[in-house]
């Protein structure tokens, strides 16, 4: 959703001219590369516990944050505010802290002595509103509580109709707009007003003295609009389901064995092993498993891993990001080979290459940082059935939570939320509370088979590397020759 330039200006009381003053006077002292990030973001929520509101609120945050650059070092400060004083004792501070002088681009634009304007090219690089990945019929704003309320009723309606031992069901819709403004020494202009809703269901259930829970989310970069009957009726579905393997599912013998990943949930797995270790920031200190791997195969051809910033309406896509770089499909590992890490513009300087649109903050009261948006792995040709089939003993997993990665080692950790064994070729009795252990490029290595039925998970993942930001990931099934299975 794009509105016009000048909205965007009069929302931060801004000007061109000032934009330009802010830049000379944060460069005043020295400096390679500055930028303005502007943000204006309205949040939503409401929550209902057993047909009653328990929670509702709505608030504001907005600020501007100013980056320096100098060389290797980065001074950054911000304001909760945009009135002109405000904002040039925030420039002089990230001057401060960046302290030094070096060349951040080779023709980066430079403040002339007065420090009242920049010379370069004037104003270009603005969006393209052909290239708007979240258009918005409903807008969040304008839409009341009271007008959402009843669509939280009838999920809870629909999940409590459907099982018998559910004792309470907790819903919740949440949601934000925010609007951005960016500029650069480069004079580069960047606008767009950047939707994302969130709705959750939790149901409680209660067997023969045992206790269960499911929670189902969806999340999407849309308006009021995605509160459709469809989206109700496959959350209901969701929440229930599986729920009697859950209440007959024991917890297995461990040890080494074949670990099948079911499609869409089990990307975790992929963003939070794999995914981590291909952010540049990573790489460039040498803290990665995969800093001297580039060019090298990693593992089998034909698998493909991507950072995907483009797909429509999908909680991690953006039209540019918090850098103001457009948004790409990234391909880090094709045919098995790691060909690219994920940039920002500080490590695309530092490798020699162009940024990947991965720069990402979680508001203005952060400096970007190399960051996942949708991270998932190709479908290959395998059919989901032919790959249990051949697998004479292991385990079936569909859903993790809580894991534990070591980026450096690549080692990692996550809890089975449910899965099944796997026994001559066929899914039997169900399993939990089991752990699956291994290391991100060994794991890489051992995957000798991907379906042919890729998912992207459309859940409210979130990543918390430093600061949080809304992610996405998913996967197609696929098998991993050799894990650890933590049980009995």
């Amino acid at each position: 959703m794009i509105h016009p330039k000048q909205s965007y200006l009069d929302l931060f009381q801004v000007g061109e001219s000032q934009l330009d003053t802010l830049i000379a006077e944060a460069l005043r002292h020295g400096g390679d590369y500055c930028d303005l990030y502007f943000e204006n973001t309205t949040y939503g929520n409401l929550t209902l516990r057993d047909g009653i509101v328990n929670a509702a609120g709505r608030h504001i945050d907005y600020g501007v944050g100013i980056r320096v650059l100098c060389g290797e070092k980065t001074g950054y400060a911000y304001a909760e505010s945009t009135a002109m004083p405000d904002m040039l004792a925030c420039a002089r501070a990230a001057s401060a802290i960046a302290d030094g002088t070096s060349a951040f681009y080779e023709h980066s634009v430079r403040a002339e002595a007065n420090g009242s304007r920049l010379v370069g090219r004037r104003f270009r690089g603005e969006p393209n509103p052909a290239a708007d990945r979240y258009p918005v019929g409903s807008p969040w704003r304008s839409t009341e509580a009271s007008a959402l309320i009843p669509f939280l009723k009838k999920l809870e309606q629909a999940v409590q109709a459907r099982d018998s031992r559910i004792v309470k069901i907790i819903a919740m819709l949440a949601w934000q707009v925010t609007d951005v403004l960016m500029y650069n020494s480069l004079k580069e202009l960047k606008y767009e007003t950047r939707p994302m809703g969130t709705v959750s269901v939790t149901a409680i259930f209660q067997q023969d003295g045992k206790t269960e829970n499911k929670t189902v989310s969806r999340s999407f970069r849309a308006g009021a609009e995605m509160l459709s009957d469809a989206l109700l009726e496959e959350m209901a579905a969701e929440a229930v389901h599986g729920i009697d393997e859950r209440f007959a599912a024991r917890r297995p013998k461990g040890g080494r064995m074949p670990v099948v990943m079911g499609a869409a949930a089990s990307g975790i797995l992929l963003h939070e092993a794999m995914g981590h270790a291909f952010e540049a920031d990573f790489n460039r200190k040498g803290t990665s498993i995969f800093s001297d791997k580039m060019g090298q195969r990693i593992c089998a051809e034909g698998i493909q891993i991507i950072d995907d910033g483009t797909l429509k309406g999908n909680r991690g896509s953006l039209n540019f990001d918090d850098e103001g770089v457009p948004a790409q499909k990234t391909y880090m590992v094709e045919d098995g080979i790691l060909t690219s890490y994920l940039h920002d513009r500080i490590s695309a300087r530092h490798y020699g290459v162009s940024p990947t649109g991965n720069g990402r903050r979680e508001s203005f009261r952060y400096a970007p940082i190399p960051r996942m948006r949708s991270t998932y792995m190709e479908s290959g040709n395998a059919a989901p059935a032919d790959i249990i089939a051949s697998v004479p003993k292991g385990i079936y997993v569909d859903q993790f939570s809580n894991g534990q990665v070591k980026i450096g080692e690549g080692d990692f950790t996550f809890f089975v939320k449910s899965g099944f064994l796997i026994e001559n070729g066929r899914l039997t009795a169900p399993v939990k509370d089991i752990n699956i252990i291994g290391n991100g490029p060994e794991a890489l290595r051992d995957i000798v088979a991907v379906g042919n039925d890729l998912v992207i998970d459309p859940g409210a993942w979130t990543c918390g590397k430093e600061q949080s930001v809304p992610v996405s990931c998913g996967i197609p099934t696929v098998l991993v020759n050799n894990l650890t299975v933590g049980g009995e």
